[in-house]
C-alpha cells in the first residue's frame, strides 16, 4: 500500500496535511463508501488524536474500501496505492494520466480520449487504437459505479476524497474487466454540517483552473452537495499549416449529490454528473523514419522527395506539426446514480443503480503528414451504459462476507467516415503505375462506416473472511459471470463522383480504390459463460506485520471485432476472426504489510506472477483503410515482478516516501503477431529479406519472448516535504517545501517490438513551496518537469509501411501559482 503524505494542517485530507487529520476525515462518509459508524472508521478517528508516535506512517489507520466494505490500508491483503484527494491537487495529478508519476505499476497512453489505454503491471488493454468490442482490464470505479468507456480517464477528477489503485486481479468483487487491477474513485459525500472549499491556479502556457464545492444540509434529513471544476490550456503543438497551438487542455465538470438519511439505519444518494472537453487536440509530430522492406520508391523519403513535402522539423522537441486535415476532440460524459445503502439485521443492503453516457466526436489526420492524403478521418460514437448492483455486507467477530449480483447493459453506436485527398494517389499507389500520377483515382474516395455494440452482462458474486484464529485468516471468493456481445459493422465506399466502388469490376481503377477501402459488412456475436475463484491466506504476525498469499483464477471476456476483418482469396470476410476468445487468467501473489519505529515507518513489498492464455492482442494490417486494426489472441503472456512501497515520518515536520516496481512483462508465446515496420511492407515470396532491406516480408512474426508494449521494468515514485510553524500577515501557519518525483526505463511503444519504436527512459521532478494555515487556507507556487526534459509519452508507425514514425512529446516545464480556502 503506498499513501501520499498529507500536510501538516488538521482540517481537510490533502497532501500535505498531517495524518491524523486526513484519518479522521477519512473515516466520515466524505471519504468512504459505507456507513460512518463503522467499527474501523471509529478506530481511525479516535487514533488521530494519539500523537504523531502511534499514528502510522501513512498505512494501518487510512480507511479504504477496496473490499466493498471499510478497513484499514494495512489490514487488506491487496497491494494497493491510496492517495487523498489534496495530494491530488497540491501535484497538480488532476487526471488518471498525471497519477501515473504517484503510482508507478500504472500505465496511461492515450493519442485521443478513444484510443486511450489504463494498464496495471503492463496488462490491461491491448496497445493501439480502441475496439468497443472488448472489455477493458483495468476496470474504473467512481463511487460504486462502474465507468465502462476508457474515455473517462481523460476528464478531470471533481471533488475527489480518495483514490485507490487496486493492482491485481479484482474479479470476484469488481467483475470481469478487472484482470489486472481496478481504480477505486470515492468523492467526497453530502455532509449535514455547512462547507465549502475553493481552489485557483493560474500558469504558464495560459494554464487556468478553478474547482469549488460547497456542502451543506437543507434539512435535518436532506443534505446536498455541489462540486465544479474547469481547467484550460494553451496546447503544447505548434501547428503551422493552421498556425494554432494544438494539444490543449479545455474541461469542465459539475457533479451534484442528494442525501436523505431519515434514520441511522437508512441513507438514500441521488449524485449526476456532466463533463465535458473541447479541445484542441490530437496531433502528433515527426520523430524520425525507419527503413522497411517495401520497394524504396514507395518508403517515406521517396515519396516525401516526389510531393516537394519537408516536414517543419525533424526534431520533436521543436513541437511543431503541419497536419491539414481537421482536428477535434470533442468529449462528453455523465450520468447519474442512485445508492441505496440500509443496515438490515446483521449487515448492509446496498443498492447502486446507474445509467451513464458518452458522446464522441473526433476529426483526426491519419496520414500524420502536411500532405492532403487522408482529409478526413471520423468516427463519432455516442453511449448508453446502464447497471444496476446489490449486495449485502455482514461483518462478525471471525466471520465476514459480501454477497450480491450486478446487471449491465452497454449500447454503442459509431458512425465513420474517411475520405482521401488529391495527394494519396501520387503516395498510396506505385509509383511505376500510371494511376499514381492521376489524382483523380483517389482524391474523394470515401469510406462510410456504420457500426453499432449490444453488450450485455450479469453476474453473482461472494467473498467470505473466516478468521480461523486471532492471527489467521483465509478469503475465498467467487463470481459467476454471463457475457453476451451483438454488433454490426458495415462499410461502404464511394468514389469521388459518389459511384459506389463494389467488388466485381476488374479495371485498374477500381482495384486501385479497393485496395485502399474495401467493402464489407460482418455481424459478429459472442456469448459464454465463465466462472472466477480465488483465495486468500492472510497471517497477523503482530499488530504492525501482515503477511498474505493470494491465488486467482479469472478471465476477461470475450469479445467480438467491431472495425471489420480480414477477408481471404474472394474478398470474403473470414467470419473466424470475427470474435476472440476470453482471456484466462492465472495470477499468484505474495505480499508482506508492516509498520516500525512506533508506525513512524511503513514498508510494504509485494512479489507476484500473472499468466494469461488467449491474450486479446490488437494487430494492425498497415494499409490506410483497408482495416484500421482488428483483435486475435496470442497464445501466453506472462507479467511478473516485485514491487515496494516505503514512507517515513519521523516527525510533524517532515515526511518522505519512495516507491518502486520491477516488472518483467513477456509474450511467452506470440508465433503469429504482427510483424514490426523493419519487417514489412515487401513482397510475399518465400525468400523473405533481411530487416529494414526491400524484399519480401513474412506474412506474420513470431514474438515469442519479447517485451509488451508500454511497460517499463523498472518505475520509481519518490519525494519528500519539510515545513516549518511560523507566520505570515499574523495568521499562524507553515511555510513547506514539497517535492515529488518519477523515473520509468525505456519501454517499447509498439505491440510488435520494433527497433524504431523505443522510447528511452526518463525522470520528472515536481516542486512545490507555500504557506498553509490551519483554518483551510493555502498558497504555493509549483513547478512541474522542473528541469524541462524532453520526453516522448508515445511513438506511432505511421500508415502504409512507409517507415514514418510520429510521437507524442511529453509536457515541457510548466509552472504557476495556487490559492485555496475552504471554511
Amino acid at each position: 500500500m503506498t499513501a501520499r503524505y498529507p500536510s501538516l494542517r488538521r482540517r481537510l485530507p490533502a497532501a500535505s496535511l498531517t495524518l491524523s487529520l486526513l484519518l479522521a476525515i477519512a473515516a466520515t462518509p466524505a471519504a468512504a463508501n459505507e456507513a460512518a459508524a463503522d467499527t474501523a472508521a471509529d478506530a481511525a478517528t479516535s487514533t488521530a488524536d494519539e500523537g504523531a508516535a502511534t499514528q502510522g506512517s501513512y498505512g494501518g489507520d487510512i480507511v479504504v474500501t477496496a473490499r466493498r466494505r471499510q478497513e484499514t490500508a494495512q489490514d487488506v491483503p491487496i497491494a494497493m496505492s491510496v492517495v487523498a484527494g489534496e495530494q491530488i491537487d497540491n501535484t497538480g495529478s488532476f487526471n488518471v494520466g498525471r497519477l501515473t508519476q504517484l503510482t508507478p505499476t500504472l500505465q496511461y497512453y492515450s493519442s485521443n480520449p478513444r484510443n486511450t489505454a489504463v494498464n496495471i503491471r503492463g496488462i490491461g488493454a491491448p496497445f493501439g487504437l480502441t475496439n468497443d468490442g472488448i472489455e477493458q482490464g483495468v476496470g474504473i470505479y467512481v463511487d460504486d459505479v462502474y465507468y465502462s468507456r476508457v474515455a473517462s480517464s481523460t476528464f478531470d477528477f471533481l471533488d475527489v476524497a480518495q483514490i485507490e489503485v487496486l493492482r491485481g486481479p479484482q474479479g470476484t468483487l469488481y467483475g470481469k474487466n478487472t484482470t489486472a487491477g481496478a481504480i477505486n474513485i470515492t468523492t467526497n459525500q453530502p455532509t449535514f454540517d455547512f462547507e465549502g472549499k475553493a481552489e485557483l491556479s493560474i500558469g504558464n502556457l495560459n494554464f487556468k483552473q478553478a474547482k469549488a464545492a460547497i456542502s451543506g444540509p437543507l434539512s435535518d434529513t436532506l443534505a446536498a452537495r455541489v462540486a465544479i471544476s474547469s481547467t484550460s490550456r494553451r496546447g503544447t503543438i505548434r501547428n503551422v499549416a493552421t498556425d494554432r497551438w494544438v494539444q490543449s487542455q479545455d474541461n469542465i465538470g459539475v457533479r451534484g449529490q442528494l442525501l436523505w438519511q431519515p434514520n441511522d439505519d437508512l441513507s438514500v444518494t441521488l449524485s449526476g454528473d456532466w463533463n465535458k472537453q473541447d479541445a484542441v487536440c490530437c496531433a502528433s509530430v515527426f520523430v524520425r523514419t525507419g527503413a522497411t522492406q517495401r520497394p524504396l520508391n514507395r518508403q517515406y523519403a521517396a515519396l516525401a522527395a516526389a510531393q516537394n513535402y519537408v516536414v517543419p522539423s525533424d526534431n520533436p522537441y521543436d513541437r511543431l506539426t503541419d497536419l491539414d486535415a481537421n482536428l477535434n476532440a470533442g468529449n462528453k460524459i455523465g450520468g447519474a446514480a442512485l445508492r441505496v445503502k440500509w443496515d438490515v439485521g446483521p449487515g448492509t443492503l446496498t443498492s447502486v443503480t446507474a445509467w451513464r453516457f458518452w458522446d464522441w466526436q473526433p476529426e483526426n489526420d491519419r496520414d500524420f503528414t502536411g500532405l492532403p492524403i487522408v482529409t478526413k478521418s471520423q468516427n463519432p460514437s455516442q453511449q448508453d451504459q446502464y447497471t444496476q448492483e446489490l449486495r449485502y455486507n455482514y461483518t462478525g467477530d471471525r466471520f465476514d462476507f459480501v454477497v450480491g449480483g450486478f446487471y449491465y447493459y452497454q449500447r454503442i453506436d459509431t458512425q465513420g467516415t474517411e475520405a482521401h485527398g488529391p495527394a494519396s494517389s501520387r503516395w498510396t499507389l506505385n509509383p511505376t503505375s500510371a494511376l499514381a500520377n492521376n489524382p483523380a483515382v483517389l482524391n474523394g474516395l470515401t469510406a462510410i462506416n456504420t457500426q453499432y455494440l449490444k453488450n450485455t452482462s450479469a453476474a453473482l458474486f461472494g467473498q467470505a473472511s473466516w478468521k480461523v484464529t486471532d492471527q489467521f485468516t483465509i478469503q475465498p471468493g467467487v463470481r459467476l459471470n454471463y457475457d453476451k456481445k451483438d454488433g454490426f459493422y458495415q462499410r461502404r465506399v464511394f468514389a469521388g463522383d459518389g459511384t459506389p466502388v463494389v467488388f466485381g469490376p476488374t479495371d485498374a481503377i477500381t482495384v486501385a480504390r479497393l485496395g485502399v477501402f474495401a467493402p464489407q459488412e460482418i455481424s459478429p456475436s459472442f456469448s459464454d459463460w465463465n466462472f472466477s475463484y480465488d483465495l486468500t491466506a492472510t497471517y497477523k504476525a503482530t499488530s504492525d506485520l501482515l503477511f498474505y498469499a493470494t491465488y486467482a483464477k479469472t478471465f476477461k471476456s470475450g469479445g467480438i471485432n467491431q472495425n471489420g476483418v480480414p477477408t481471404d482469396g474472394a474478398n470474403n470476410p473470414i467470419l473466424a476472426a470475427a470474435t476472440v476468445k476470453p482471456e484466462s487468467v492465472n495470477h499468484l501473489e505474495a505480499g508482506v504489510k508492516s509498520e516500525f519505529w512506533d508506525r513512524r515507518i511503513t514498508f510494504n513489498l509485494t512479489a507476484f506472477r500473472t499468466d494469461i492464455k488467449n491474450y486479446q492482442a490488437n494487430v494492425n494490417n498497415g494499409q490506410f483503410g483497408v482495416l484500421r486494426g482488428y483483435l486475435a489472441n496470442a497464445g501466453k503472456v506472462r507479467t511478473q515482478g516485485v514491487e515496494v512501497d516505503f514512507s517515513v515520518r519521523p516527525s510533524e515536520r517532515f515526511r518522505a516516501y519512495a516507491n518502486g516496481a520491477f516488472t518483467d512483462a513477456k509474450y511467452k508465446r506470440f508465433v503469429d503477431a504482427p510483424c514490426p515496420p523493419e519487417l514489412s511492407g515487401g513482397g510475399t515470396g518465400a525468400v523473405i529479406a533481411a530487416p529494414g532491406t526491400p524484399g519480401n516480408s513474412p506474412a506474420n512474426c513470431d514474438i515469442s519472448g519479447q517485451r509488451l508494449p508500454g511497460v517499463s521494468k523498472l518505475a520509481l515514485s519518490f519525494g519528500a516535504e519539510a515545513n516549518t510553524e511560523s507566520k505570515l500577515f499574523g495568521k499562524d501557519g507553515q511555510f513547506y517545501l514539497g517535492y515529488d518525483g518519477s523515473y520509468r526505463s525505456r519501454f517499447s511503444s509498439n505491440p510488435s517490438p520494433s527497433a524504431y519504436t523505443w522510447i528511452e527512459g526518463y525522470s520528472l521532478s515536481n516542486f512545490r513551496a507555500g504557506f498553509r494555515t490551519e483554518s483551510g487556507f493555502d498558497v504555493y507556487g509549483w513547478v512541474r518537469n522542473a528541469f524541462n526534459q524532453n520526453y516522448l509519452e508515445q511513438l506511432s508507425v505511421g500508415p502504409g509501411n512507409t517507415g514514418l514514425i510520429v510521437g507524442l512529446p511529453g509536457d515541457p516545464r510548466t509552472w504557476g501559482g495556487t490559492i485555496k480556502a475552504s471554511f
